[in-house]
């Protein structure tokens, strides 16, 4: 079939060519611009690729206008149109695989060459300088296009869909080229489905850019979720948080966590294909890139690979690609790494340098924050063992003192007032007199040890229980501070006795809370409730009087209130206080009945 002539285009088709290339050049620019915002190198193989697409059609355009039979014109659009299908197929084979260069691909690119010049110099035969051209790009689009597919399958992305069925319905229309072109029938409609298939990539591209940015903020945002509840989660828990954030980023096939102990970098965690990777230690190569990450700016090293631990379920896996994050403390000191592993460098799923430093910052941040979490856990119990520690001392200093003001002072005034007795006897009335007084004051000296000794340990707790403590307790406080005090007892007659650690809390908690009352309050009317629910003694008290307002009782809360809310706290319950200015206080302690101090030790 001899070569047709190229005299006289029609406009039509003049136009169809320049209208594609304008098309084609701003692909071009789209992925110059892409490249140079985010440094893929992805980005720059799509540039180049679509720059040869542009230089394959300036040469048709010139060979048209030239009117020659077989230029050098011609020449080159069919080289170039091989080097565009090989192009195309490099550029999306990224996305399968890593590519490395081979001796091999120097004869894919030499064949356009070799093959063009014989077919146009020496055959003199269009179809035959065309069809093997053609055939080739064709194939390469069908290739690319199911490499989409395939990577469409994997990871739930509408870019990489768009753009299977842009390659391959291009990769058809590619075929009927050389037979079109022979019998004139290809302009200007060829050049117009050229330009549909062409921005049908170009948004492809752009979707795949969108769903690494969304796939990269979900990633993010979810870390930021995991962030906020670090705190309070323990660590194992926190980094199975964290790895199954990092396993859900697309492509992704496993993550671990390294950490160092005396003999050097250990994996801490794993999830995905990495599971089973706990306890084991990186082969040489890849502990450097561990030293390497953690030893640098905070940065991420890309590798090529990942050796798998002897025995894990990863050797079963191809690691093409895996990334070292470094985790870092907030002070910037390196703290260990995190290792994404994926079976191919996905350049779109926010795989990128920037997001994975990110990531390892995020990851870091949570795991400082858990750990400064659990430091102060351990300062805030042991700030509670010294808190009971100090409450027992005080319940022995008092019992002490107890003790010895009933075995000593007590015994004491008693044996003075029975001397002042006996001495009385024998003196003349005015002096008797005198002596009647003595021993009117020692009386009031033995009934003030008398309440003090109560006040230090209270008897009827030990005598008769809590309940009626309790009652003798408020009896006193109406007496004395002449309000009206309504009790109020929920105990069901069979619930067993509490501790006598919990019964002393209680009552002093009651104690305390009545001297409050009686010294700031001014109330009218107070309420105290006991309840028992299950294994639990809630003790409320609430007044009538001013109140205080919570600003206030925050500045100052008070030795009294501290001491409330210690003691409850030594015995594993809580301790709540409402404040509300002019219109009164609700106190509320809950206390477990079976509950022993605090190991104080």
């Amino acid at each position: 079939m001899p070569f047709p002539t190229a005299a006289g285009p029609p406009a039509s088709e003049l136009d169809a060519i320049i209208l594609q290339m304008v098309v084609t050049l701003g692909v071009a620019v789209l992925c110059t611009w892409l490249f140079a915002r985010y440094r893929k190198p992805v980005f720059g193989a799509w540039a180049a690729t679509w720059t040869l697409y542009v230089f394959r059609l300036l040469a048709i355009y010139a060979f048209l206008l030239s009117g020659a039979r077989a230029s050098a014109l011609l020449y080159w659009h069919q080289v170039v149109t091989g080097w565009t299908g090989i192009a195309v197929l490099a550029t999306a084979l990224v996305f399968s695989r890593r590519l490395r260069w081979r001796n091999a691909y120097a004869l894919a690119l030499l064949f356009p060459l070799v093959w063009s010049y014989i077919a146009i110099y020496h055959l003199d035969h269009f179809l035959l300088a065309a069809l093997p051209a053609v055939l080739f790009l064709s194939g390469a689009t069908l290739w690319t296009g199911l490499v989409f597919w395939s990577y469409a399958r994997r990871t739930p992305s509408a870019g990489a869909r768009v753009l299977a069925a842009a390659f391959v319905m291009w990769g058809i229309h590619h075929l009927d080229y050389p037979f079109l072109r022979a019998y004139g029938a290809w302009a200007p409609w060829g050049y117009y489905l050229d330009i549909v298939f062409t921005m049908s990539v170009a948004a492809g591209i752009l979707l795949l850019v969108a769903d690494e940015l969304r796939g990269g903020v979900v990633a993010l945002a979810t870390l930021t979720a995991d962030h906020a509840t670090a705190p309070f989660a323990p660590r194992t828990a926190l980094l199975d948080s964290l790895l199954a954030r990092a396993v859900a980023i697309p492509a992704v096939r496993g993550a671990a966590v390294y950490g160092r102990d005396e003999s050097g970098p250990v994996c801490e965690r794993g999830a995905g294909i990495c599971r089973d990777w706990s306890g084991s230690r990186p082969a040489p190569a890849d502990a450097a890139l561990l030293e390497r990450a953690t030893a640098g700016k905070g940065r991420a090293v890309l590798a090529s690979g990942w050796q798998a631990p002897d025995g894990s379920g990863a050797r079963d896996h191809d690691v093409r690609f895996a990334a070292v994050l470094p985790v870092q403390h907030a002070d910037a000191s390196g703290a260990g790494a995190l290792v994404v592993v994926a079976e191919d460098h996905d350049p779109f799923a926010a795989l990128d340098e920037e997001f994975l430093t990110a990531l390892g910052r995020q990851v870091g941040s949570s795991l400082a924050l858990s750990e400064l979490n659990r430091a102060l856990g351990e300062r805030g119990e042991q700030l509670e063992r010294l808190s009971a520690r100090m409450v027992v001392q005080q319940e022995e200093e008092r019992r002490r003192l107890s003790r010895e003001l009933h075995d000593e002072t007590a015994q004491l005034l008693s044996a003075v007032k029975m001397e002042l007795a006996g001495v009385r006897a024998s003196l003349p009335p005015a002096q008797a007199e005198r002596v009647d007084d003595a021993v009117t004051l020692t009386d009031a000296a033995i009934r003030s040890i008398r309440s003090a000794i109560e006040g230090l340990r209270p008897p009827l707790l030990d005598d008769l229980g809590l309940v009626p403590a309790l009652r003798s307790l408020v009896s006193a406080f109406r007496e004395r501070a002449g309000c009206e005090v309504r009790l109020s007892l929920s105990c069901p007659a069979d619930v067993p006795a509490p501790s006598r650690e919990a019964e002393l809390a209680l009552f002093r908690v009651l104690q305390e809370a009545l001297s409050n009352i009686a010294r700031h309050a001014c109330a009218a009317t107070v309420w105290v409730t006991l309840d028992v629910a299950g294994d639990t003694f809630a003790l409320t008290v609430e007044d009538d009087g001013r109140g205080i307002t919570p600003s206030a009782a925050s500045r100052n809360p008070g030795v009294g209130v501290i001491g409330m809310r210690e003691r409850v706290a030594a015995l594993g319950g809580s301790f709540e206080l409402a404040l509300r200015e002019g219109s009164g206080t609700r106190l509320v302690a809950r206390i477990p009945g079976r509950s022993q101090a605090v190991r104080t030790a």
